[in-house]
């Protein structure tokens, strides 16, 4: 968890995504479905972030759209933050005020996520070993 931990922090969304690939795959079960999308969502906000609006049209497009069947009223809200000068103008991302905060958010809420997730279990901690004398 601590590399994991790690890459959230430094906003390494690829890398996250790389490792948590190691365990899961999107469609393994819903929560592996939501911890991928919310992993992508980062993305898209970090465009939007940095006012690069052609990057965030590509990320939501080729990166988000596989999730707008799932949940199309939350796929309808993320595109239309594209509209907004700032994304922080959006009731529910407000209390991303920074980078920082933006990713202990996260953090948390995808540790939820992995904990929660049946495949994760038996692989977040490590393993105790008997000491023989």
């Amino acid at each position: 968890m601590k590399h994991f931990e790690d890459q959230v922090q430094a906003g390494e969304w690829d890398e996250v995504k790389r490792y948590l690939c190691g365990f899961t795959k999107v469609e393994d079960n819903p929560c592996s479905t939501k911890i991928f999308f919310e992993i992508r969502k980062q993305k898209y906000l970090k465009a939007l972030n940095r006012q690069d609006r052609a990057k965030a049209v590509e990320i939501l497009v080729k990166d988000l759209k596989v999730f707008a069947s799932l949940n199309k009223e939350h796929f309808k809200e993320i595109t239309q933050l594209l509209t907004l000068d700032n994304f922080r103008q959006n009731k529910q991302l407000s209390k991303y005020s920074d980078k920082k905060s933006a990713r202990n958010i996260m953090l948390v809420e995808l540790k939820m996520l992995i904990g929660a997730n049946p495949l994760f279990r038996d692989k977040l901690a490590f393993p105790a070993f008997k000491i023989h004398n």
